[in-house]
């Protein structure tokens, strides 16, 4: 599995009659959602037999019309079709998760007219689908590899309106409609690929073998579920009646690329931030090929990718050099066992070994690589396997089965690292810097548990979707069910123990210990959902869905359970003037996300950070400990737990997982050669689900009730709850091993507020299909995204445990949190497009100008304010509260004060241009092109990341006086967007 970068773009030419807009793919999806097929409606003479024909795979299908005439063909496999009723033929392209729109007869103010044939080359028109009631973008590979975009699928999911580029520290992944990065879907073919660990990652695939990407920013139907963001939808390339095949190489050479800018420290000499010595070249290249087995049955596509990539990188006193020349491949198979039963079956290999190389430094922020410290291969990634069934029974009737797998390796270093019985070892008592110290090998900080074996990710998934149209109603029913299996190999300091020296003769001493375990999630849903087409221009969708969670402990029990949480669908679809020229459209619905297994690991196994600070003197030994290690100062101070909790204690008994409510009304409408649209989008989370980590408002709740000789330790380290609700939960009362069940009130223990986010968001949206060689797409939207937490991550923090940050630990990580979060950008506007300057050139552009991000004060808590139980407990949390040391507006230890989150402005306004320019020379009878796309071309590098911590550290004396050391970089850049780079691509096709 992989966290992400980016793709391209093309559109052939539309030949149009005046009345060609009400055929075509859509804008807006249609009631497929996010599987791997798409439709075909219309209308012809009442009773007449509709003939269905794959002009790529042979396959044909009769159906019949009914007394109105009206028809419908679903679950077609993306393609190009012919459909034929009463002697006249209509040429279309059916694409995953659309409808298309073949009309036979069209009713004006003149009456029935039959239009004249249309023809449609390419694979894109976006005129208007009066079959949807969602929202839904839809790219081939010809159209993305058009564009200059980076050859990742998330770059191309950031050309849909309403998606925002995440935190860098996440990877490199897309915020839809304000949730965080962290609560997207991703599938192929139909399957499930997202890998919920963490929900950060998902099964990847060689690019050049996607066929087309759907995406999905809101409104789908109860068909799907599982996210709260948006999904991503791929659906591969596959074989035809006809051989074809090609080779592809891309370069990005290194010496085109301009260096990173250096962020310099407030600290005269100092360098906060050192990349400009940063060096990356990536060599990509495939050969691919399909085609006929058997002709009309058996079809073949495979493609193999392999690659020379390249990263150095360079610290202050360390270097690393990474290379990954691991290959990659597809195979996808295609049976039509008759025409009425299809099988599919798609393979991936997509594991990667990356070697890493690690460097000390002779001197500070050299270029080079010298002393060599460690060299390591990595292991990410895995295989997939998809299998699917597809029937159609009856005219009226159609099953589809599928059944998937997934393997992924995370993160496995597949050699054992040396120096781990080293302790680990800071000298921080200038106040500022980290400095290595000791023998410990710096690249394994906390060292897996290698008896365990790699961590490993495993899902196994079944579904099965009906179809079945009844007259005037499309009736969709069915069932899916997913294991999710996490193997997690413990984790503890190198050496036991890891030291941080502080001014003044004080060591921080910390011991940090996790279990090695296996974790099991099971998720399943029903749905039911029912397309009306009440009349010619309305069209009515009612879905409901019922979701089930469980998540289970090492042991196979049960922590945190939800059966049948209701999903209600609703939408309208209304063809205002009859021929899909103008349509106004509607959707409501819930949509409720899975708890991360992640949340299994830390949740259910034991974790437990002890911290303790002492004086020491004589320095420090040459292993990095301490020559004396004087009197204890404070602590020891414990968060979580080294004995495995039982699941009772570990989440709340009647926890509901985190789900949102959205709203969304638009409209759209064709003008002459344009297609434009405008919407908004409403989007609240209703139910928000954390982890709680102190332990002082129950022992508390537990005094106040009588219950003397209650013992907080006896609880879980941390707890899953409900935020802002009262806690049902297992303890120890008596502190005589029973567990009782009891409700702590929220109000007057815990004191948290419930988890609100919010989304506002107006989209006016504009295309221009490819005509007069130009072809054009853009979009504004105008956005707010407020709450006390963004959701399943924190950007601020780059806290990548997916619905356990420590928003809600404890009430105070809430006190000023409300305000304009981490994804929140006012205005973005994209704009995208190619022109053929000649028949053998083409130049392509991408545009985005897009205003900053909200920046915040991040500080320590107060621990003053607390009482000695509260304090312990988060004495352990860095900087990482909304309370901030200020005086008189200047930062300097004195006054701490309570400072909202957003209310230190916005980084600047940032604007990309990129651009490209391909060549198709008659000569090579359009088989060859080049292309040079630039990237960046201004080399832009406005800020992008503020440094928001207001404090460095926090150091306490032999009487408990804490003292604290603000960060003279606060409010410094830290990020800033892309340098420029160039692409260099040649294809040839056969």
């Amino acid at each position: 599995m992989t966290t992400h970068k980016g793709s391209k773009y093309f559109s052939k030419g539309v030949r149009r009659t005046a009345l060609s807009v009400a055929l075509g793919m859509c804008f807006a999806g249609s009631i497929h959602a996010q599987s791997a097929v798409g439709s075909l409606f219309g209308k012809t003479g009442a009773g007449a037999t509709v003939t269905i024909e794959n002009t790529d795979t042979g396959t044909s299908r009769e159906i019949s019309a009914g007394s109105d005439g009206r028809f419908t063909a679903s679950q077609l496999p993306p393609g190009h079709y012919k459909v034929t009723s009463g002697g006249v033929t209509r040429e279309v392209t059916v694409a995953v998760g659309t409808g298309t729109q073949v009309a036979f007869e069209a009713t004006g103010s003149g009456g029935a007219t039959t239009l004249d044939a249309i023809t449609v080359s390419g694979s894109r028109i976006n005129p208007i689908d009066v079959s949807s009631v969602e929202s839904t973008t839809v790219f081939s590979q010809e159209q993305i590899q058009a564009l200059p975009v980076a050859r990742d699928i998330t770059n191309v999911a950031l050309l849909a309106p309403g998606t925002v580029q995440g935190d860098t520290g996440f990877g490199n992944l897309a915020s839809f409609g304000g949730s965080s990065v962290a609560e997207n879907g991703y599938y192929i073919n139909g399957f499930d690929v997202t890998n919920i660990y963490n929900f950060l990652s998902f099964a990847d695939l060689p690019f050049d073998a996607i066929g087309s990407q759907q995406i999905k920013t809101g409104g789908y139907g109860a068909e799907y579920g599982r996210s709260l963001g948006g999904v991503i939808n791929l659906v591969t390339k596959r074989g035809t009646n006809e051989w074809k095949g090609g080779a592809s190489v891309y370069w990005e050479p290194s010496g085109l690329r301009e260096h990173g800018r250096d962020v310099k420290s407030r600290v005269p000499g100092e360098i906060s931030v050192f990349r400009s010595g940063n060096e990356s070249e990536t060599l990509e290249y495939n050969v691919y090929g399909g085609g006929p087995i058997i002709k009309d049955r058996l079809f073949f596509f495979g493609l193999v990718q392999g690659q020379d990539s390249s990263t150095d990188l360079y610290g202050r006193n360390t270097s690393e050099r990474d290379t990954d020349t691991t290959p990659t491949g597809l195979v996808k198979l295609d049976w039509n066992i008759t025409d009425n039963h299809l099988l599919e079956f798609t393979g991936i290999r997509n594991k990667t070994k990356t070697r890493e190389k690690h460097y000390f430094s002779n001197t500070d922020y050299a270029k080079t690589h010298d002393e060599l410290s460690d060299d390591a291969e990595y292991e990410n990634g895995g295989d997939v396997y998809i299998g699917k069934y597809t029937g159609y029974l009856t005219d009226n009737f159609t099953l589809s089965l599928l059944a998937g797998q997934l393997k992924n390796v995370r993160d496995w270093r597949t050699t054992a690292p040396e120096g781990t019985d080293c302790p680990a070892a800071y000298d921080n008592t200038d106040g500022l810097n980290l400095n290595y110290i000791g023998c410990w090998n710096p690249n394994e900080f906390t060292p897996a548990d290698r008896k365990f074996g790699p961590n490993t990710d495993k899902r196994k998934a079944y579904r099965a979707d009906a179809e079945w149209l009844i007259g005037d109603h499309t009736l969709r029913f069915g069932y899916d069910t997913e294991k999710f299996t996490s193997t997690n190999a413990g984790l503890e300091y190198s050496g036991g123990v890891y030291y941080r020296y502080y001014p003044g003769n004080r060591v921080r001493v910390r011991t940090y210990q996790t279990a090695s375990g296996k974790y099991e999630v099971q998720n399943t849903a029903y749905y039911l959902e029912d397309t009306w087409r009440a009349t010619d221009n309305w069209l009515f969708y009612l879905g409901l869905r019922s979701e089930s969670f469980d998540n289970k402990n090492g042991l196979g029990e049960s922590f945190v359970k939800a059966d049948n949480l209701i999903a209600p669908r609703l939408g309208f679809s209304w063809d205002v003037n009859g021929d899909s020229t103008f349509k106004v459209y509607g959707n409501a619905g819930r949509y409720y996300i899975p708890v991360a297994s992640n949340t299994n690991i830390r949740g259910s196994g034991f974790e437990a950070l002890t911290t303790s600070f002492y004086s020491y003197s004589g320095g420090w030994n040459a292993d990095g400990s301490p020559v004396t290690l004087g009197p204890l100062l404070s602590g020891p101070s414990v968060n979580g737990s080294l004995t495995p909790p039982n699941p009772k204690t570990v989440a709340d008994t009647e926890l509901k997982p985190m789900y949102q409510d959205e709203f969304i009304l638009g409209a759209q409408w064709a003008m002459d050669s344009w297609t434009v649209g405008v919407k908004g989008i409403y989007r609240k989370l209703k139910n928000g689900m954390e982890d709680y980590c102190t332990h002082a408002a129950f022992a508390r709740w537990a005094a106040d009730n009588g219950y003397d000789d209650f013992d907080p330790s006896t609880m879980a380290g941390c707890m899953v709850i409900n935020p802002g609700k009262d806690v049902h939960i297992a303890m120890d009362l008596n502190n005589d091993g029973n567990l009782t069940v009891v409700k702590v009130p929220n109000e007057g223990y815990l004191n948290l507020p419930k988890e609100r986010r919010s989304y506002n968001a107006l989209e006016f949206t504009v295309e221009r299909p490819k005509q007069d060689k130009l072809y054009l797409q853009g979009s504004y939207t105008f956005a707010h995204s407020k709450g006390n937490s963004e959701g399943y991550v924190n950007s601020s923090l780059e806290q990548t445990d997916a619905g356990l940050t420590q928003d809600f630990d404890h009430a105070m990580f809430e006190d000023g949190a409300f305000g304009y979060l981490p994804n929140d950008r006012r205005h973005t506007f994209k704009l995208f497009g190619t022109y053929d300057i000649t028949s053998e050139l083409m130049v392509s552009g991408n545009l985005l100008v897009q205003s900053g991000r909200p920046v915040s004060c991040q500080g320590y808590i107060p621990l003053e304010a607390l009482d000695p139980d509260d304090a312990s407990e988060l004495e352990a949390y860095s900087a990482s509260s909304f309370y901030c040391l200020t005086k008189d507006g200047i930062y300097a230890d004195g006054v701490r004060e309570l400072k909202a989150r957003g209310s230190f402005g916005r980084t600047p306004w940032q604007y990309r241009v990129d651009m490209g320019l391909s060549y198709v020379p008659n000569w090579a009878n359009k088989h060859l092109e080049f292309n040079a796309s630039v990237f960046n071309v201004f080399n832009s590098h406005k800020v992008t990341e503020r440094n928001e911590a207001g404090e460095l550290s926090r150091t306490v004396d032999d009487d408990g006086n804490y003292f604290y050391r603000v960060n003279p970089d606060f409010l410094n850049d830290v990020n800033y967007q892309a340098p420029r780079y160039v692409r260099f691509t040649v294809r040839y096709t056969w």
